[in-house]
């Protein structure tokens, strides 16, 4: 019996883009919510919210049981912290602030067994293989994993092209925010010279046959960015949809107090 099937990982091979929400409110109960929404992929997000492996494993186990796929976001990319995430159950990885090819190479060799990679072998204790349930695991894990790196500061874009050569690496995320704050342009996602060099990444990612990855809530941007060859997009944030909708409801009963 192999690993699981990486349904998200093939769709990105095949081209069939992806639509995603950020999972940032570090609760299972809530993911599982947002599991039922119809997304294509959830990103739960250790490097910002407030999770640890075992939060993250709550949420996994939620949104593995639904029709969504499950991405994590590692807070970074320390090879014994791969190795934890990937046996309890995450195949899919995004790894934050990528700087260099060698680093890609780094990341690559976290997420396959040796001899290839440099991943321990400690299935029999781990989720990943149902506990040794699956037999076959550690000869088929590898090509189930799907890595994802972000690209999201000058150094970065400075090293695109040779992060891009890396086999292994499936897909490319770039971050907005921080290569906003990096291009002297923090809280400013939109600033022109920001989208120039978002844009041009995209497709730059898209030319190298990688996957091209983009969060953004501006759906103008995310129809350009769609246009430009994007896979895997995220439109949503749990944290700022519930904040709005809560602030707004709070906002309409103070109007209702004062009647």
């Amino acid at each position: 019996m192999p690993a699981p099937k990486n349904t998200f990982k093939q769709a990105l091979q095949d081209g069939h883009r992806q639509m995603g929400c950020w999972v940032g409110l570090a609760d299972p109960y809530v993911a599982e919510i947002t599991a039922s929404a119809g997304f294509d992929w959830l990103l739960i997000d250790c490097e910002h919210a407030p999770n640890d492996l075992r939060s993250m494993m709550a949420q996994l186990k939620v949104i593995q049981a639904s029709d969504s796929h499950p991405v994590v976001r590692l807070p970074i990319g320390e090879t014994w912290m791969i190795k934890q995430f990937l046996d309890a159950g995450a195949q899919s990885l995004l790894i934050p602030m990528v700087e260099s090819k060698a680093q890609a190479e780094q990341l690559v060799a976290a997420v396959q067994y040796p001899p290839k990679g440099v991943r321990g072998v400690g299935s029999a204790l781990a989720r990943a293989s149902k506990f040794n349930g699956i037999k076959d695991y550690l000869t088929t894990a590898d090509q189930e994993i799907c890595l994802l790196v972000q690209v999201e500061n000058r150094a970065g874009l400075a090293a695109l092209d040779d992060i891009l050569t890396v086999d292994g690496v499936d897909g490319v995320f770039v971050g907005p925010a921080d290569l906003a704050a990096d291009m002297g342009h923090i809280g400013q996602p939109m600033h022109p010279d920001v989208v120039a060099a978002i844009e041009d990444a995209l497709v730059r990612i898209k030319n190298a046959g990688k996957a091209p990855g983009i969060l953004s809530t501006n759906m103008e941007f995310m129809e350009k960015c769609i246009d430009l060859g994007v896979l895997f997009a995220a439109t949503s944030i749990d944290v700022t949809l519930y904040a709005s909708a809560i602030r707004a409801d709070a906002d309409k009963a103070r109007k209702l107090a004062s009647r």
